[in-house]
């Protein structure tokens, strides 16, 4: 008895011989499982327990300290907030919230068995046709894991349609997209051609136009980029086109498409983003929703999965799981993806907060949100030695301060201003960014927070 406990408790925990482990390792080229963590620096691996923290504690005791723990935390909710720069702060009506949780819809399970999961099908299907006419697309899918590896998946179809390797990325797309980016490209063997972005109201679409050969398979523009620069892409399309390559559009924040053209309507082949900011709060960073939309000539090579509407054996209107091309649970060397998680709950969450919107209520938030950031724009950059960069922008700008903006974050903080995200965070070798601070002025915002704000800034910069 005491052998067959032992067992069990092995079998519970370490599933696996040492013999089993060595197999493995071997049959991918390993000599220890150290080898695995090679990407990984040595300074962020822990060569032992978790310093500082007890072996063991109450489960009461565990949830005192780290409500205190919680305690320390500025949140968005409390405090006048200018953060952006991929995730932004949107009122969420309480109404998403509860719609979420019906038995219907609560649950992140992919629907292979559509006879019992028509809700979450046809929240699917209405989600695909929101983000594709949001988009300016034919198609889109059933989501994607967050925007930052939707932009690589965009950069990996490109290569497959256009059997090249070579991608331009603007200096305003977000450098963490762009590290991403860079990350898997080791792997893949594709070439990135990447700059930095200036101080400067003017894009680089001057240099993507040059860089634009017969061997380029994609340009990648954010639309507007991380310094809030908004910029017609029909040009850079059309050169794109021309040498037989693909215009790639990424939106950060999609509420920007309900006052400003439509990527998918001036030539971007493939439309990517981030969903977060339609019903989804900040969450500390995530869980967020990945969108991806395309030209309907490219479906087959788009990552993820599609659902479709159908008729089932009586004729009645159903919904199914049409497409899922990666084929993981089928063939996966046949796969077009294999990091292609769908978000369904943050799926769900932006869908019906687009449905309460409507069309006419997301051009209304967008207006609320231009007008806010423009009179925040106004009133901030007439602070002496403060300069506002670009003069074209939705909810989110850059200024140019007279000193590096992290100490200034850091000294707005201490007032309980949020005060946006510096450049410095963002590209923390690069100098020239250094006095760059990026702000965004959301409907969350008042104009009391942006004088507070302003008088903050100016306090700190006296």
């Amino acid at each position: 008895v005491r052998k067959l406990r032992t067992m069990e408790v092995e079998m519970r925990y370490l599933p696996l011989t040492p013999s089993d482990r060595q197999a493995m390792l071997g049959v991918i080229g390993a000599k220890s499982i150290d080898d695995l963590f090679a990407d990984v620096p040595a300074e962020a691996q822990l060569d032992g327990p978790i310093h500082g923290l007890p072996n063991h504690a109450s489960e009461m005791a565990v949830e005192r300290h780290f409500s205190n723990l919680a305690r320390q935390n500025m949140t968005a909710s409390h405090t006048p907030f200018f953060l952006g720069a991929g995730a932004y702060k949107h009122h969420v009506p309480a109404s998403v919230d509860h719609i979420i949780q019906r038995g219907e819809f609560l649950t992140a399970y992919t629907p292979y068995q559509p006879e019992i999961a028509q809700g979450t099908l046809q929240m699917l299907f209405e989600f695909q046709t929101q983000v594709a006419r949001l988009f300016g697309c034919d198609v889109a899918n059933a989501s994607m894991y967050d925007r930052s590896t939707a932009c690589w998946e965009a950069i990996g179809m490109a290569g497959r349609i256009t059997k090249r390797t070579k991608a331009v990325l603007s200096s305003g797309l977000h450098p963490h997209y762009v590290s991403v980016a860079k990350t898997m490209a080791q792997y893949t063997g594709d070439t990135l051609d990447t700059a930095l972005p200036e101080l400067s109201p003017a894009t680089d679409s001057a240099r993507l136009l040059g860089a634009i050969d017969d061997e380029t398979s994609c340009v990648v523009v954010q639309y507007p980029d991380i310094l809030g620069r908004i910029e017609d892409l029909s040009a850079i399309a059309a050169k794109a086109h021309e040498h037989g390559a693909l215009l790639i559009a990424v939106v950060t924040e999609p509420v920007a498409l309900g006052a400003i053209k439509a990527p998918g309507e001036m030539g971007a082949d493939i439309v990517v983003g981030e969903g977060q900011s339609l019903g989804v709060g900040l969450q500390f960073g995530g869980p967020y929703v990945g969108l991806f939309a395309c030209k309907e000539k490219f479906v087959r090579q788009m990552p993820g999965r599609l659902c479709g509407e159908t008729v089932d054996a009586e004729g009645k209107r159903g919904f199914v799981l049409t497409l899922s091309t990666r084929e993981q649970h089928i063939r996966r060397e046949k796969a077009t993806s294999n990091i292609c998680t769908n978000s369904g709950l943050c799926a769900l969450a932006f869908s019906i907060h687009l449905t309460l919107l409507g069309e006419k209520g997301l051009r209304g938030l967008a207006e609320l949100n231009h007008s806010l950031a423009v009179q925040a724009a106004d009133r901030l950059s007439q602070i002496a030695g403060v300069e506002l960069v670009n003069d074209t922008f939705f909810n989110e700008f850059t200024l140019k301060l007279p000193k590096e903006a992290r100490p200034v974050v850091r000294a707005l903080a201490d007032r309980k201003v949020l005060g946006g995200v510096s450049l410095g965070r963002l590209y923390p070798d690069v100098d020239a960014l250094a006095n760059g601070l990026v702000v965004a002025v959301t409907e969350a915002a008042t104009m009391e927070d942006v004088e507070t704000f302003a008088g903050a800034l100016q306090e700190v910069l006296a």
